[in-house]
């Protein structure tokens, strides 16, 4: 059987997600990586390089992944929220890996920045409003994403039988409720 480097790339990124999402950069061991993807170690560094790299390439694949699975569509910001609402809820190691990259990184640049930054400037186009269109969809970003990464919150303030499709709906009409016009000057 011929080796097929595609599929051990492949296998290395998806093990290497998993890992990552569980463990952090620094928790993650390539150990465990190699032994889930049925690779060896040396492959994983000939293809990726160090453990910051491959981390890198899982956030690249998972942000167009994230990209072309919730396209930032026409100008319905609540309608956005909703579909990113769906697909963190789907694929709870997504947001895993981005909290990840937070407290791994901090304030400092990311893997794919400035394409990132590009993707949510098309996202702007659904924040429009006579407002600062940067505001809108930062919130809108920060209510999807903290309501799925803080499930304890939720169930507390919430209460345990508020069901998840309850809080989408009620983050749609929170996204909704964004104000669309600039605070006078004098408020600001």
């Amino acid at each position: 059987m011929a080796y097929d480097s595609t599929a051990t790339k492949e296998r290395i990124l998806t093990a290497a997600a998993a890992e990552f999402a569980a463990h952090g950069v620094a928790g993650a061991r390539v150990d465990r990586i190699a032994a889930q993807a049925r690779a060896n170690k040396r492959a994983i560094y000939d293809y990726f390089g160090d453990k910051d790299k491959l981390f890198a390439a899982v956030l690249e694949r998972l942000m167009a992944d994230l990209a072309e699975a919730v396209p930032p569509g026409d100008d319905d910001l609540p309608a956005y929220a909703g579909r990113l609402f769906d697909y963190h809820r789907a694929h709870p190691e997504a947001l895993r890996l981005l909290m990840w990259e937070a407290l791994e990184l901090g304030d400092g640049p990311v893997p794919g920045e400035a394409a990132r930054t590009r993707h949510y400037q098309d996202k702007l186009q659904a924040a429009q409003g006579t407002g600062d269109p940067r505001t809108r969809l930062f919130f809108a970003l920060g209510l999807v994403g903290w309501s799925l990464a803080m499930p304890q919150l939720r169930r507390m303030i919430f209460g345990p039988d508020h069901s998840l499709d309850e809080l989408r709906t009620d983050i749609a009409q929170a996204v909704r409720a964004l104000p669309t016009t600039a605070a006078p000057a004098d408020e600001a």
